[in-house]
């Protein structure tokens, strides 16, 4: 199974690195890779730690909003504006999470779902965040003063490198000593605290560093897409990160890769969905479908549910494993 991982993940990287080449938009695989981010680092508080959050929109959207101010207003290069992003999403995490874990099932959701709502209403009224008008034209400026990033190519590279780095450090995460405790708490909270854990400790951990890098996936997209919105911090977008997660697979580090890549190629309605389907479906009837758009998610959601109990590649993988077994 390592072995078949290791193809899976060495194929997927050589993909993505010759996708702009194979006729694949970069600044959209820019943006597909900004929400496998926020998708992975989602998955690793719902998938490995059993913490529903409905609250991940305050992380990805406070720290786009954040980076934007100071590399427009400031005049910051990039890295210091991706740092910002990283920062705010962890100070923030930790102020949730302290507040959240204290409660278990829905009232744990409900209460990131409630401080997430005071989150958007803040960046709606905040003078730096223009409203609904949103933070328009935030320069990309130039990589430690050096490397510029206007061309859309660099750009993409260097969003490639910076969310491969971040996969890399989830998967640490949860191969290490720390990750195998939150597994522990997700199968067994009690057997854990029976065994010395403070789990709440590591509850509050595990939600720091997925806030932290929510955070980053959202300062990567202000940065990539030069703008920052109010949809950036709306419920909406915590739902979107639950749905990525569900249809690609809870608990499975490629599971959110493959649903990120699902639900973003769906709603955005653009060629890509096209080739990737094999052209059985036209463009013009996706662009036909307007706001309805959302009904073919749901269809997707639905589906997949019934079909895939497990995500799809949690069926994928105990597919294998049961192939392996025979």
């Amino acid at each position: 199974m390592k072995k078949t991982s290791t193809i899976f993940y060495g194929l997927l990287l050589l993909g993505l690195l010759v996708a702009p080449f194979i006729g694949f938009y970069p600044v959209f695989m820019m943006k597909l890779l900004c929400f496998a981010l926020f998708a992975s680092a989602f998955n690793l508080l719902l998938g490995y730690t059993g913490l529903l959050s409905f609250g991940h929109a305050a992380f990805f959207g406070g720290a786009a909003y954040v980076t934007g101010y100071v590399t427009k207003a400031w005049g910051f290069t990039p890295e210091i504006g991706l740092l910002a992003g990283v920062l705010i999403g962890g100070l923030l995490g930790l102020v949730f999470g302290w507040l959240a874990i204290r409660r278990q099932g829905i009232y744990f959701a409900m209460i990131t779902l409630a401080l997430a709502q005071m989150m958007y209403f803040v960046a709606l009224q905040a003078p730096f965040t223009h409203g609904e008008d949103g933070l328009q034209g935030v320069p990309r400026g130039a990589l430690f003063g050096v490397i510029s990033l206007a061309n859309d190519l660099t750009m993409y590279y260097v969003t490639l490198a910076i969310v491969v780095a971040a996969f890399l450090l989830i998967a640490r995460t949860i191969h290490s000593p720390f990750g195998q405790v939150l597994k522990g708490i997700k199968e067994n909270e009690p057997r854990a605290i029976s065994l010395g854990y403070d789990v709440n400790k590591f509850k509050l951990m595990a939600f720091v560093i997925s806030a932290a890098l929510s955070g980053l996936a959202g300062a990567l997209k202000t940065i990539v897409l030069g703008f920052a919105t109010l949809s950036d911090v709306h419920w909406s977008a915590s739902g979107h990160v639950i749905l990525m997660t569900l249809v690609g697979g809870l608990g499975t580090l490629s599971g959110p890769l493959v649903g990120s890549a699902v639900v973003v190629l769906v709603d955005n309605k653009v060629g890509e969905l096209g080739v990737l389907l094999g052209k059985l479906t036209s463009i013009d009837w996706f662009n036909s479908l307007g706001e309805s758009v959302t009904i073919v998610t749901g269809l997707i959601f639905v589906l997949c549910v019934l079909a895939f109990r497990r995500g799809i590649m949690g069926e994928t993988i105990a597919w294998l494993g049961r192939g392996r077994s025979r």
